[in-house]
């Protein structure tokens, strides 16, 4: 018998070969196209981190001085009268208005010098003192040696013709060309400020002699012709120590910083007319020049040695006090003009030499200090959009200087550390971009909003993260089969609720609802777990008849029931308990006893609705990974005599732990990253108080609040960048660290 014929199997065949072309292609192809997706995606991070970084850079450029042209004077002769009391420049830059010792008031050109105009004064009395209002007002006070005063205000007209932009200055008397009367004596003034207000004109005189005078002009305004009337009244002040050198009013008409023998600051109370404290300044610098800051809240003191002094009146104790609040320094420069800008908190010096110096005020920031120019400044200003800077030096020349100065207001110190601002009591982290005054100090702390962040999504973790993980612990290893095809997919679902229908529901149902039955709420969270552990003891010594008539797996829905009573008896708890022992109302008791304050639109109500939101994504991920881990290594356990919570917890959990961590970390992004549900429920306070009661604002509410409102290139703006570029570097370092952890987990329990 012949022994069976073996098949001829060739493998090389033409069409074998075509195929195995074709898939070593694919595998190519796809291999390829893996490399480009992954290249890709990192080069989209990478793409995200420069833009940011490109949006944020510029804030921390420091500033940058280029002349502008130089030509003499415009007006200035070798008469005495013909010098310059101040420069000052309209909005656009190109018309200039110089102030001379007699009250002319010459206008010219910035660009070349020529003069425009040339306006006198309506008396020809010498001027023997001179006062600006503030900088946006334009009011002028001229004080003449027979104690009158003359108030002028300049304004300028924009045309159009022939579509080219022509600015025409023009001078206006608001209270009539008649001159008010400061001294009643006929006294020269040597001393002069003037703040007008909308109900009151308030001057202040120091004349010839060293007297002191105050007079409140109060405005009535005719119903008819709209002309506006001053009524005098002279206020009582008490006599102050030493020669009085100067003077500097605030812009709320209610303090009056007297400087006497350059070195005495007395600080009077203009409203109740007392004199509210004398402060010995250095003995080893004298005062040398003395200007209040946009917004007439702070006040500069310039010295000999180059120090510059930020002082202003914070409530302390119950009393208003001056106090310093922070220094600069021209190195070895004596501190010869201040030349505030009219739009930010910065300001310029001109020291000794030329010597010129930028700062800003709440940033605490050095922007600029170099030599200007060969000789002394006489005189400077700048323009209100603080671009162009004209500088007057002793050789009776004018130069005009370009301004990059862009971004003053931002420094290390005003992002991240606790920043005294103006009428507060203490240094604080605040958050206030805007305000409806333009003399406003913005506050850009970025603290409250790292902290509003951290304070969101750890409430909403403290929620989320133990019910999602013990519920797919649960549904993974203990339900059965039949129940988990159904759970799993519903829990699931819940992702797909848009976190703006959330939010909406959690700002305008649940906050009210939880405040209301606030005591209730507590009340669930230890009714609801003692019913659980009550049922749980009860129905394990049930009658095995009873216990086995539920099929093995199904015991989490007998729970149902439980859960739904202890919630409504909780709830209906609530309004006896807080009879019992709140007096009525918690919310109340909170703020009254416990001096814990309570918003509505809390970090509670965030903890419930973005928990809500957030379980679903952690539950889902957990619940695959334990439901993941191999049959046999639970099989093995169970059969050396483990029981199944005990195979659980040292072989199921730390098998998939990596799966869980991953869960956790995704969990915790999606609650650090959201918007709309914190947008709507929080309240939006940007506060640093780890208050549960309390609202918060993220990092990711606040660029979607602001963004739309604010000016593209300005700082805030950019700042708003800089908050994006902060959460994009805080996700990139929490998740490198955590995918760090999950490989090390996985390393370590991959064997088993």
């Amino acid at each position: 018998m012949s022994a069976p014929s073996t098949p001829d199997l060739n493998f090389d065949t033409p069409a074998l070969k075509r195929h195995r072309k074709g898939r070593a292609l694919k595998d190519k192809f796809a291999s390829w196209g893996i490399a480009i997706g992954g290249v890709s995606v990192i080069g989209a991070v990478l793409l995200i981190f420069f833009y940011l970084l490109y949006e944020v850079a510029p804030m921390f450029v420091p500033a940058s001085i280029e002349p502008a042209g130089e030509y003499a004077v415009p007006g200035l002769t070798d008469d005495p009268v013909t010098q310059t009391r101040m420069i000052t420049m309209e909005e656009q830059g190109e018309v200039a208005l110089r102030v001379l010792m007699n009250g002319d008031l010459l206008f010219f050109n910035t660009e070349n010098g020529d003069v425009i105009s040339q306006t006198s004064l309506p008396s020809d009395a010498p001027v023997t003192a001179f006062a600006a209002d503030t900088q946006p007002a334009r009011l002028l006070g001229f004080a003449t040696e027979h104690g009158d005063l003359h108030l002028v205000k300049h304004n300028y007209r924009v045309t159009y013709p022939n579509d080219k932009r022509l600015i025409t200055p023009w001078v206006e008397y608001p209270f009539g060309e008649a001159a008010l009367s400061l001294f009643e004596s006929d006294a020269a003034v040597r001393s002069l400020a003037i703040r007008n207000g909308e109900d009151a004109l308030m001057v202040a005189a120091i004349s010839r002699a060293g007297e002191l005078q105050v007079t409140r002009f109060e405005k009535e305004e005719d119903f008819l012709s709209e002309e506006v009337t001053l009524s005098p009244d002279v206020l009582s002040l008490p006599s102050l120590a030493g020669e009085l050198n100067q003077m500097a009013m605030d812009q709320s008409q209610r303090w009056l910083f007297v400087l006497a023998d350059q070195r005495l600051l007395h600080v009077i109370n203009l409203e109740d007319e007392v004199l509210n404290a004398t402060i010995t300044l250095s003995n080893e610098a004298s005062i040398t020049s003395m200007e209040m800051l946009l917004g007439e809240q702070s006040l500069l003191l310039g010295d000999k040695s180059g120090a510059i002094s930020q002082w202003f009146i914070v409530r302390e104790g119950g009393n208003w006090t001056l106090k310093p609040i922070r220094e600069f320094h021209v190195e070895g420069k004596q501190a010869q003009l201040i030349e505030p800008e009219h739009r930010r908190k910065g300001f310029l010096v001109a020291a000794e030499n030329g010597e010129l110096a930028i700062f800003h005020s709440t940033a605490s920031r050095t922007l600029w200090n170099d030599s200007l120019i060969g000789s002394e400044i006489v005189q400077m200003g700048i323009s209100p959009r603080a671009k162009l800077l004209l500088v007057e030096d002793a050789t009776g020349r004018m130069t005009g200087w370009k301004i990059d100065n862009e971004h003053p207001e931002v420094s290390w110190s005003s992002l991240w550390d606790e920043v005294w601002y103006e009428g507060y009591e203490e240094p604080k982290y605040v958050w206030q971009s805007s305000a409806s005054t333009n003399d406003f100090e913005p506050k850009y702390s970025i603290v409250p909003l790292v902290f509003g962040t951290i304070k969101g999504a750890f409430y909403a973790m403290l929620m989320a993260a133990p019910l999602a993980i013990a519920g797919a612990i649960y549904t993974a290893y203990f339900m059965a089969p039949a129940m988990r095809r159904k759970v799993k997919p519903i829990i699931e679902l819940m992702e797909a609720l848009p976190t703006v229908i959330l939010g909406f529901l959690a700002g305008l149902a649940l906050a009210p609802f939880v405040e209301d039955h606030l005591a209730g709420i507590f009340a669930v969270m230890i009714i609801m777990p003692l019913g659980m552990l009550i049922f749980g003891f009860s129905w394990a010594n049930m009658p095995a008849f009873i216990r086995h008539r539920v099929p093995e797996g199904w015991d989490a829905l007998l729970l149902i029931p439980i859960v739904i009573i202890s919630a409504w008896i909780g709830i209906e708890l609530s309004s006896g308990l807080e009879i019992v022992f709140f007096g009525g109302n918690m919310t109340q008791w909170l703020s009254d006893d416990l001096g814990v304050s309570f918003s509505q639109r809390n970090a509670l109500i965030v903890g419930l609705a973005m928990g809500f939101a957030v379980i679903p994504t952690i539950f889902s991920i957990a619940e695959d990974a334990i439901f993941s881990v191999p049959k046999s290594l639970s099989y093995g356990s169970l059969a050396l005599g483990a029981t199944p919570w005990q195979t659980m917890i040292k072989v199921v959990l730390p098998t998939a732990s990596p799966g869980i961590f991953s869960a956790l970390m995704i969990g915790l992004g999606r609650a650090v990253g959201e918007t709309m549900i914190v947008l709507m429920a929080t309240g939006n306070t940007p506060i640093t108080d780890m208050n549960i009661f309390e609202g918060m604002r993220t990092l990711a509410a606040n660029i979607a609040v602001e963004v739309p409102e604010s000016e593209v290139g300005s700082s805030h703006y950019r700042i708003l960048f800089l908050t994006g570029f902060v959460l994009f570097l805080f996700t990139f370092v929490f998740n490198t660290a955590a995918e760090t952890v999950r490989q090390r987990l996985r390393q370590k329990y991959g064997q088993l």
